[in-house]
């Protein structure tokens, strides 16, 4: 993985066989998230060009306006569109676009042309980035761009991420996991730069609702998409649909699972669920946790 700067030799990266990275840090970050943001503006400023992949989450976006503040017209932030960018991501990224007056661009990946990537084994994250870092790869050498980075954070080294291992592959530069930078800092330095995504709900793509050896496909993928519509349209802020064939199983944020569970609602979810496609409905009394479809791994 290309290096922000290479006065930072304290952290090493190791990627394992489940593909999870573990950082190794000779002493502790006693930085506050202050100190880090100007070590970030520092790194960034560094660069002839940047590609930020852009998904429009509150890692990738305060990355985007972070490049965009050190390096202007330098610095070109990118949107991957394929079946499993939802569409609200789509219309909450271009109003972010819009107030920031950030530089970018939307390109198309085909990923789902991948018979690996649509077999939706543990390994699916990899194919999806390394689709997208080829992509950006070729961007990069057709506008004369130096450097690609996105926004793995600090936190994200803890989870199961496959997709890491395509960006060490591609040579991919991390600019907030080099300042060590951990979600809360991230959100509350964006909240402080007037970002909107700063409280954003993280937001996986489609895919991700998808249990490990389910096929992926367009139609199942749209399908996820009307029904998280629906929800948002009743007011659920943090929630995800989970396909298990017919079935949706919905995971609701604990603070607001007491509205699913009041029995007009509870009705609401199950119609309008069913109206868009599925035969059954039931709601996940564990409510929602990141990565839960990660337990059958």
């Amino acid at each position: 993985m290309r290096r922000l700067d290479a006065a930072l030799p304290r952290l090493r990266y190791t990627f394992l066989v489940s593909s999870v990275i573990q950082i190794r840090l000779d002493e502790s970050s006693s930085l506050s998230a202050a100190e880090k943001e100007t070590q970030l503006f520092t790194n960034l400023s560094k660069l002839p060009s940047l590609i930020v992949a852009l998904s429009g989450g509150a890692d990738s976006a305060y990355l985007a306006w972070a490049a965009h503040k050190a390096l202007g017209e330098r610095a070109l932030s990118v949107t991957a569109i394929s079946p499993s960018y939802s569409t609200y991501d789509r219309d909450q990224l271009t109003s972010f676009l819009q107030q920031f007056s950030i530089r970018h661009e939307f390109v198309e990946t085909h990923e789902m042309d991948n018979a690996s990537y649509r077999a939706n084994d543990g390994d699916r994250c990899y194919f999806c980035k390394d689709e997208l870092f080829s992509v950006l790869d070729q961007l990069a050498a057709d506008k004369d761009i130096s450097t690609i980075a996105y926004g793995v954070n600090a936190d994200d080294t803890l989870d199961f991420r496959p997709g890491h291992k395509a960006a060490a592959e591609h040579e991919v530069l991390a600019p907030l996991l080099d300042v060590r930078l951990r979600k809360p800092e991230i959100r509350e330095l964006s909240r402080r730069a007037g970002l909107p995504t700063w409280d954003r709900p993280a937001s996986a793509c489609l895919a991700s609702r998808v249990p490990y050896g389910t096929e992926v496909n367009a139609e199942r993928l749209s399908l996820i998409d009307r029904a998280e519509a629906a929800l948002r349209d009743l007011g659920f802020r943090q929630f995800r649909v989970r396909l298990h064939d017919k079935l949706a199983r919905v995971e609701i944020a604990p603070d607001e699972l007491s509205l699913a569970l009041a029995p007009e609602m509870a009705a609401a979810i199950n119609s309008r669920l069913k109206a868009v496609g599925f035969l059954y409905v039931s709601l996940d009394l564990e409510g929602y946790r990141q990565g839960s479809l990660n337990a059958a791994l």
